[in-house]
């Protein structure tokens, strides 16, 4: 498990197994945000068997995939809604964290200047200055 940290509150990576929510919660995350649909790959874990991991740990569980219809506004809030509702930090993945960081930033957009939610991604490896008149947006 790759660990970004995008700021005190959300983090992302690429994906994870049931395994691995152990130790999330052991990190202090309170909520798990699944933005990978199931079966987009072979090898990747189902959702449910996340999910039960996250629940037998005490921990939210969320799922907003992210596939090849891309973004909607419906994900974006639901994400921010997600966000704004943990009382703690939150734990976001995907195949890379890139889709995760994407919908992270436009939940940010209005919230966060754009330079920076811009930065915040930059810093925990991800280029988002693609979304920069997304993101100036109120």
């Amino acid at each position: 498990m790759d660990l970004k940290r995008i700021n005190d509150h959300v983090s992302v990576s690429g994906q994870v197994w049931p395994e691995d929510v152990a130790a999330l919660k052991a990190a202090g995350f309170v909520a798990i945000i699944n933005n990978r649909p199931d079966g987009e790959s072979p090898d990747q874990p189902a959702g449910a068997d996340i999910e039960a991991a996250a629940i037998a740990n005490g921990m939210a569980y969320h799922a907003i995939p992210l596939g090849r219809d891309g973004v909607s506004p419906a994900m974006v809030e639901q994400t921010r809604q997600v966000l704004e509702g943990s009382a703690g930090p939150v734990f976001c993945f995907c195949r890379s964290g890139t889709r995760s960081t994407t919908l992270w930033a436009l939940s940010q957009a209005g919230a966060m200047d754009a330079s920076a939610i811009i930065a915040q991604a930059a810093d925990a490896g991800y280029d988002m200055s693609h979304l920069a008149g997304h993101l100036s947006r109120t």
